[in-house]
């Protein structure tokens, strides 16, 4: 599981090159107002592997509509995929 920052907004302006090098290592910073979490930086490499593993399981739900279950995709490879 990645490590989760919690910062405030002025600590994040403050400190923005030292939060992006944790964000880059694969931690997850969430800033906060008020103590309230207004945005969440994460990886952008994580979120295109997110992206790819999704892609793939619309095509595997789509070809197991058309072809049956299976249609020549391995599931748990997919699934994997989207543990990046």
């Amino acid at each position: 599981m990645k490590q989760v920052t919690s910062v405030g907004s002025y600590e994040a302006k403050t400190h923005l090159p030292q939060l992006l090098r944790q964000v880059e290592a694969g931690h997850v910073v969430e800033i906060t107002v008020r103590g309230r979490v207004v945005a969440r930086l994460t990886s952008a490499t994580a979120d295109q592997h997110r992206e790819v593993a999704a892609d793939k399981m619309r095509q595997f739900m789509r070809a197991q509509q058309i072809g049956g279950a299976g249609a020549n995709m391995d599931l748990r490879e997919m699934i994997n995929e989207g543990r990046a």
